[in-house]
């Protein structure tokens, strides 16, 4: 109401669609490229840039989730070029991630519903600088399962086909390049996705180092390989508007955002989560429901 202006930002974001589309043909070419590599070189090659390029295509996926891409007036075109996006992750993740994280932003921290929020295992094992050190590096595992435990949902004909179209692009990239461009595909996916300064965002978005702030934003760097995808405040505040325009958000409505609690290293962040004995993956909001509960 102060700033309609910002209703302005509400729109896709069609350079996205250039920037996902060779993100994709760079990891062709890797795949093409690492082939030949001795061993050492593919593992090297899997962190330094293909879990870099891995995460960011997550986030992109996160921006195609909300309709960034083509906007929400063509839904089944987004949720198309989501299964494209997710094609050189090697794993099918793209549809199902649409469908957990819209109950993810309708009921944040929901008990049972919203699987961002760790299992009641998670909070109790993971509760010493070591386990809690591992449990940031097997974090790919956790996202995968968590969902079967805390909120299955039956399978979709687009989860379906997700699937097969993933199964299908992994193995013509085998039949082509082989065994290493698999493994530098799948293992960068794990890498970056795990022990990574990235995955400093997982942490950061809602674990509460500070009682009563439960959301927080980052406003380093690494917002350009992410889709802007720190300025979390201002995304859940407006979810339709894409990461390229969030940083106007904050500077349209500086009042609303510089003064809540802010990261500027999300390295900084995965120590202090792992050396401070006040976190755990128990630091989170959970909230029992009341009333009607639409899940997508």
């Amino acid at each position: 109401a102060k700033h309609p202006e910002i209703k302005a930002l509400m729109k896709p974001d069609y350079n996205l669609i250039w920037v996902v589309v060779l993100m994709v043909l760079a990891q062709l070419t890797a795949f093409h490229l690492v082939k030949d590599l001795d061993w050492k070189w593919v593992v090297f090659w899997s962190y330094v840039f293909g879990s870099c390029i891995s995460h960011s295509m997550t986030l992109a996926i996160h921006e195609i989730s909300h309709n960034s891409a083509f906007g929400n007036s063509k839904a089944m075109w987004n949720r198309w070029f989501g299964i494209f996006a997710n094609l050189p992750l090697g794993l099918p993740y793209s549809i199902s991630f649409k469908r957990y994280h819209m109950d993810h932003h309708r009921y944040l921290g929901g008990d049972g519903i919203d699987v961002d929020i760790p299992t009641n295992f998670e909070g109790w094992f993971f509760c010493t600088p070591f386990r809690k050190f591992m449990w940031i590096v097997l974090q790919p595992f956790f996202y995968a399962i968590r969902p079967l435990c805390i909120n299955p949902k039956p399978i979709t004909r687009l989860e379906i086909i997700n699937l097969l179209a993933q199964l299908s692009f992994d193995v013509v990239i085998y039949y082509l390049w082989g065994v290493k461009s698999i493994f530098y595909m799948l293992a960068g996916s794990v890498l970056g996705l795990g022990l990574h300064p990235i995955s400093g965002h997982f942490i950061a978005e809602h674990y509460m180092f500070l009682k009563g702030h439960e959301t927080y934003s980052y406003y380093g760097p690494l917002n350009l390989l992410t889709f802007n995808v720190g300025y979390h405040n201002e995304h859940h505040d407006f979810p339709n508007i894409p990461g390229k325009s969030l940083p106007l958000v904050k500077k349209i409505a500086a009042e609303y955002y510089d003064n809540l609690p802010q990261y500027n290293s999300w390295i900084k962040v995965l120590y202090d989560f792992v050396m401070d004995d006040t976190i755990s993956p128990y630091s989170r909001m959970k909230r029992q429901l009341k009333g009607e509960v639409k899940q997508d």
